[in-house]
C-alpha cells in the first residue's frame, strides 16, 4: 500500500534562515553558470569551505546544456555568511564512460580533506570518494557499482572502520519502482565496502512516500551522532513547478540521532521535517521547485548549528539552528 505523506508539511519553529539567503547563486560565480546549489561544506585549513554543483545553461530561457557539462566549484569564507567563489571549477570528471560527477559532500577526517559525490555513467550511477589536501588536486579512492549515490562518511573512524551512510537504487528489489532507502557501510581503507545494514526505511519516515536517503554528513555531539536525511514524497496531482511539464515530487529535510559506538542504532528521530519548502526562493523560479537538500552541517563551539541546503536545484542557501533544540527534536518529538 503507498505511503501518502501530508498535503501541508512546516519546517521545525526554532529554525531560522539566514536573512541574506541564498549565500551563493549563479551572480557571484565568476564564470558563466547557471545552477549553483548542492553543495559540500566544512571547515578546513583555518576557513569555510563549500564546493558546489555547477549545472550549465540559461536561467532566462530556463535551459540546461548537457549533463556531460557539469562540473564542481569551489567557494571560501571566512564566518560561514559571505562566501567568495573561486576563479574556477576545481573538479570534473567525464570521459567514453563517465557522463559527470555531481552532488559533493565533504567531511574533514585525519587532517585530510574527504569528498563523496555521485557519478553518472552510461551503465548506472556510482558513487566516487576523493581525497584532498590543498582543495586543488583531487585523487579519487574509489567509484561504488551502480547503482548507489548520496554517500556521505562519517568524520572519524568507529571501531577502528570508515563508516559511510549511502542510499542504493533497489529497483527491483523494491516492486520495481521508486522506493529507496538510506543504508549504512564500512570499509578498513576506503575503498574496499561491506558489512551493508538499512539504517532507515521510506515506511518509517511520515513525511516521505518516494525515498529517503542521506543528506549532509553527520556531526558528533555528546548524545549521538546528529544527521540530517532528505525525504521525498509524490503527489500525482502536481503539475508544473520548474522548468519541466511536470514535477511531481517534493524534497524536504529530516533529522535523526545515531549512537556514537554503533551508529548502525537510531536513538531518535523527529517525525516531522527539520526543514520543509517554504519561502520564495524555495517554492517558486526554480529549476524544480519544493526542494530542499543538505549538504552540510557545522556545528560551532557556542552551540549553533549551520546548515547548507541547495534550494529548488538552483542556489545554495543556510539555515541555522542550537544543537540542543536539534537533539531535542530527535529525543523529544512531541516539544515540537
Amino acid at each position: 500500500m503507498t505511503q501518502h505523506a501530508p498535503a501541508i508539511l512546516q519546517s521545525a519553529p526554532f529554525i531560522r534562515r539566514y536573512p541574506g539567503n541564498p549565500v551563493l547563486d549563479a551572480t557571484k560565480v565568476p564564470y558563466p553558470t547557471a545552477l549553483v546549489f548542492n553543495a559540500g561544506v566544512t571547515k578546513f585549513n583555518g576557513k569555510y569551505v563549500m564546493i558546489f554543483r555547477n549545472d550549465y545553461g540559461s536561467l532566462v530561457d530556463q535551459t540546461l546544456e548537457p549533463h556531460h557539462t557539469t562540473d564542481l566549484g569551489i567557494a571560501y569564507s571566512d564566518d560561514g555568511l559571505s562566501w567568495t567563489a573561486g576563479p574556477k571549477p576545481v573538479f570534473k570528471m567525464h570521459d567514453e564512460e563517465i557522463i559527470r560527477a555531481y552532488d559533493p559532500r565533504l567531511t574533514v577526517i585525519g587532517g585530510r580533506c574527504y569528498m563523496c559525490f555521485a557519478v553518472d555513467t552510461h551503465h548506472g550511477i556510482r558513487g566516487g570518494i576523493a581525497v584532498t589536501d590543498d582543495l586543488e588536486h583531487f585523487e579519487v579512492l574509489s567509484l561504488s557499482t551502480p547503482d548507489l549515490r548520496n554517500m556521505v562518511l562519517f568524520p572519524e573512524l568507529i571501531g577502528g572502520k570508515y563508516v559511510r551512510l549511502e542510499r542504493p537504487f533497489t529497483v527491483y528489489s523494491r516492486g520495481g519502482r521508486d522506493r529507496f532507502d538510506a543504508w549504512i557501510s564500512e570499509s578498513p581503507d576506503l575503498k574496499h565496502w561491506g558489512n551493508s545494514s538499512l539504517l532507515l526505511a521510506v515506511e518509517q519516515v511520515p513525511f516521505a512516500n518516494d525515498k529517503v536517503g542521506p543528506a549532509a554528513p553527520p556531526v558528533r555531539t555528546d548524545k549521538g551522532w546528529l544527521t540530517t536525511f532528505h525525504a521525498v514524497d509524490v503527489d500525482p496531482a502536481r503539475g508544473k513547478h520548474g522548468w519541466e511539464d511536470t514535477w511531481k515530487k517534493r524534497y524536504t529535510a529530516g533529522i535523526m540521532l545515531l549512537d556514537l559506538e554503533d551508529p548502525r542504532k537510531v536513538i531518535g528521530m523527529s517525525r516531522q521535517p527539520l526543514l520543509a519548502p517554504e519561502t520564495d526562493y524555495e517554492i517558486g523560479g526554480g529549476f524544480r521547485n519544493h526542494v530542499i537538500f543538505p549538504g552540510g552541517m557545522i556545528l560551532e563551539d557556542d552551540g549553533e548549528v549551520k546548515i547548507y541546503y541547495g534550494s529548488a536545484d538552483t542556489v545554495e542557501c543556510l539555515a541555522t539552528a542550537h544543537v540542543d533544540d536539534l537533539l531535542r527534536l530527535c529525543l523529544e518529538p512531541e516539544h515540537r
